[in-house]
């Protein structure tokens, strides 16, 4: 099979018809062999309703129904764990991602041998203020701490050679930083693409500005995990060994330092009552836990179960 389109959605359910008809036509018009993976994020209208309806008419329409609303991560982990495409095209449900995109991203793919291309929105129809601004700075810090240059890692508009999807774990909120990932797991050759924005036809945008806050968390996590995620004890291990190394050293101090006042002749006090003793013991302790959770956090990594944080209710054509 050439291409699989995974596409999550929530409560799409004007969109859906259109939009399949709109992807049909540009695969057939393409000669592609191709399929189209819609994940129901837990929808309350009738968007698993038509996707059944396209099912049953299209064999290449299938269908995963989340049991509630787990997030647009999750609803791609699904997607990509069942996708049999040679080329995995990503694209949201509210036609605001172009399917005349769809050719294009696959050459670059299977032709000129990138592993993932993202698509960059350079023109947007989305609100400048709450949408627009907020993404450019967003996108900036991306930059700046993932090492890739992309101008827009939101975008929902990418394509994957079949070795990314099936090599990375997307979890949490972690679709932004999809290209981080794979670039993480050894696939370096990302590029980008200029791609055509959509004005949103139907609905309202089901992301708020949370989104961004949450955004910026999961790129310290990312960039945490990136450097320390197979290895916490290089992290943990080096800051508890340092701090405790501190902590025993001021105690030492402390200590010597009362002995010596005490062979001296000198006036001395408790060493309960000085401040520095406090200071040399909470550091220690916290040394102590520092290596001790890097210990726990190896263990975890090498004995610890994979489980999906999401589940599945019904499966349509798969």
């Amino acid at each position: 099979m050439n291409i699989s389109v995974v596409i999550p959605l929530l409560n799409e359910e004007e969109s859906l018809q259109e939009l399949y008809d709109w992807i049909a036509r540009v695969m057939q018009s393409n000669q592609f062999l191709y399929e189209v993976i819609f994940i129901d994020d837990g929808s309350t209208d009738t968007s698993w309703n038509i996707i059944q309806q396209l099912s049953e008419k299209h064999t290449e329409v299938k269908g995963i129904k989340f049991q509630r609303n787990y997030g647009k991560s999750q609803a791609l982990d699904a997607g990509f764990g069942v996708a049999n495409g040679d080329v995995i095209i990503t694209m949201d449900a509210d036609l605001q991602d172009n399917p005349e995109e769809i050719p294009d991203l696959y050459h670059l793919i299977a032709i000129e041998g990138y592993d993932l291309i993202s698509g960059w929105k350079k023109k947007r129809y989305d609100n400048v203020i709450t949408k627009n601004i907020p993404s450019k700075l967003f996108n900036w810090a991306a930059r700046r701490t993932s090492g890739l240059h992309l101008n827009d890692f939101n975008c929902g508009l990418k394509a994957y050679k079949k070795e990314v999807v099936k090599s990375i774990k997307v979890s949490g909120e972690m679709h932004r930083y999809i290209p981080v990932l794979a670039k993480n797991e050894g696939f370096t050759k990302i590029g980008e693409k200029v791609v055509q924005h959509q004005a949103r036809k139907y609905g309202i945008t089901k992301f708020g500005m949370d989104r961004f806050i949450n955004g910026f968390l999961d790129l310290i996590t990312i960039s945490f995990l990136s450097k320390f995620g197979k290895r916490p004890m290089h992290f943990f291990g080096l800051w508890g060994t340092l701090m405790f190394i501190f902590g025993f050293t001021l105690a030492f101090y402390v200590g010597f330092v009362k002995l010596y006042r005490l062979y001296s002749g000198m006036k001395t006090i408790l060493v309960t009552n000085n401040p520095w003793f406090y200071i040399a013991l909470t550091s220690m302790v916290i040394g102590t836990i520092l290596f001790l959770a890097g210990f726990l956090g190896e263990l975890i990594i090498k004995n610890g179960p994979q489980e999906k944080h999401y589940k599945i209710k019904e499966y349509l054509n798969l």
